[in-house]
């Protein structure tokens, strides 16, 4: 049995993995999928302050609390900052990360200097597509009844992420075992990005022939990357 902790992107929750999680489970491993702060369910709690770190944080605490370890983590879109921090944060709990078509920013780096178009426009103390842009775009590659699935859990995403730079003291300097998986319908972050990203972990490069929600378009092959040995 191996542990996942599986950390959403922007404008998700939990409940983007949750195709992922019951294919996970069913083979019999530990699956933790929380939403993060500000996020899904979890969206009235949305204030001042809410960061990429603060994300990590919960991420880190999760792991200390549940005193998980071995734990293979597994990163999409922005979740690739959040997902970089928790395992700089949690090291010696970390057996493998994936990168699931993930931002994996350098120290000090901010989203705009990766994503040339982003669909994030700001409203309030969140930023996020309209529900139109998620539906004709943003969703626009998933099969019909997925699509009205995943517009009615959408959400907004705590604007600071897309207005702080990262904060890394040691994740680059240190060596991960890890997996990158790049989708190639997606437009952002791109190949480019997802190349640095292999090459500066010497990672495992795979590829999806798929948009850039692979856990509700291609649940079955990315459940394949995930558990596979090696």
């Amino acid at each position: 049995m191996t542990t996942f902790v599986l950390i959403h992107g922007s404008y998700q929750g939990g409940w983007i993995w949750q195709p992922v999680a019951n294919r996970l489970r069913a083979a019999g491993h530990a699956v933790y999928a929380p939403s993060l702060d500000g996020c899904a369910e979890r969206k009235h709690s949305l204030r001042p302050g809410i960061t990429t770190e603060t994300h990590a944080a919960e991420i880190a605490d999760l792991l200390f609390y549940e005193d998980l370890r071995d734990v293979v983590m597994v990163g999409t879109s922005s979740g690739g900052m959040v997902l970089c921090r928790a395992a700089e944060m949690g090291r010696d709990r970390i057996s493998r990360l994936f990168f699931v078509d993930a931002l994996a920013l350098l120290d000090g780096e901010r989203i705009r200097d990766i994503v040339r178009r982003s669909t994030a426009v700001p409203s309030g103390l969140a930023a996020g597509p309209s529900r139109e842009d998620a539906e004709n775009r943003l969703f626009a590659d998933l099969e019909p009844q997925t699509r009205a699935w995943a517009l009615d859990r959408y959400t907004l995403h705590p604007i600071a992420i897309y207005e702080n730079p990262v904060k890394l003291d040691s994740f680059w300097n240190q060596q991960w075992p890890a997996g990158v998986i790049w989708c190639r319908r997606a437009v952002n972050p791109g190949e480019a990005h997802q190349r640095r990203t292999a090459e500066k972990l010497n990672a495992q490069w795979h590829e999806l022939d798929t948009g850039h929600y692979p856990m509700l378009s291609m649940p079955d092959e990315l459940t394949a990357l995930l558990t596979a040995k090696g």
